[in-house]
């Protein structure tokens, strides 16, 4: 088994990390700059900035936002939200981001997937797929839907047919959100997160409901995700990286300790 990554995530609203419950009840937790380089000192393995009304608000990604954050980390970084074009993603890319993470744009313009990898590789391009079980579904997680602009409007797409599609198209990665999930750190969507896995040949990404270490060597066996993201048990200290990391390594997981 490869070594798994731990992402810390940074959603970014007016400059400000905020965080919330099903994408709603958003409270500040507090400097993106000082939180990045406080959870990548503490042993993340990456960092992903995610600037959540930018789609919703017609913007393009806080650039200045960006380059202040990328100052302080040392850690691969992934900056998303707001990246409607390959001009706007290498403006991104410029500010001192490794990664670009497209979610909205994709599913509007599948073909940028292509436009962004065909100019700084497939492995800099990670597709983000915000996601909700289908209730009342025979088969909830097989039809389960993506959701576009911060989590607000479902398109029709199925989340493993697009997820497939996303691949196809050239990324790199996939970031997968369970909207079901997020913020009630009751664990990840390990069923929903392996349907992914199994149908894609990339990296995917567990995003929504870490809550414990067991919680994260969970997602990692039993839902094979490649990556684990988390937000509120890292910014409201709840564990850090380094702890998490020894005792997700304990369950069997294989992890990169930091020293």
């Amino acid at each position: 088994m490869l070594t798994k990554r731990i992402i810390a995530c940074l959603d970014v609203r007016g400059g400000r990390v905020v965080k919330g419950i099903q994408f709603v009840d958003i409270i500040d937790a507090g400097d993106p700059a000082e939180l990045a380089h406080r959870h990548a000192a503490a042993g993340a393995d990456e960092i992903v900035l995610l600037d959540i009304t930018a789609t919703h608000e017609g913007r393009g990604t806080l650039l200045e936002t960006v380059k202040r954050t990328a100052s302080q980390l040392f850690v691969p970084f992934t900056v998303g939200g707001g990246i409607r074009s390959a001009e706007e993603a290498a403006a991104v890319f410029d500010a001192g981001a490794d990664k670009v993470s497209i979610n909205s744009s994709a599913v509007s313009r599948p073909e940028l997937i292509g436009e962004i990898g065909s100019s700084f590789g497939a492995q800099a391009v990670i597709v983000a797929i915000d996601a909700r079980r289908a209730a009342g579904s025979a088969d909830p997680v097989r039809e389960a839907e993506v959701y576009v602009s911060g989590g607000r409007k479902p398109t029709g797409l199925r989340v493993v047919d697009w997820a497939i599609e996303a691949e196809a198209r050239g990324a790199g990665e996939i970031l997968l959100t369970s909207m079901d999930s997020d913020g009630m750190r009751n664990g990840f969507d390990c069923e929903l997160t392996r349907a992914v896995s199994e149908a894609v040949q990339i990296p995917v990404i567990a995003s929504g409901g870490a809550g414990s270490a067991a919680h994260f060597a969970e997602v990692f066996l039993a839902g094979k995700a490649d990556a684990a993201l988390a937000a509120s048990i890292f910014h409201f200290g709840v564990t850090d990286s380094r702890v998490l990391k020894a005792e997700v390594a304990r369950a069997g997981v294989p992890m990169r300790l930091p020293c």
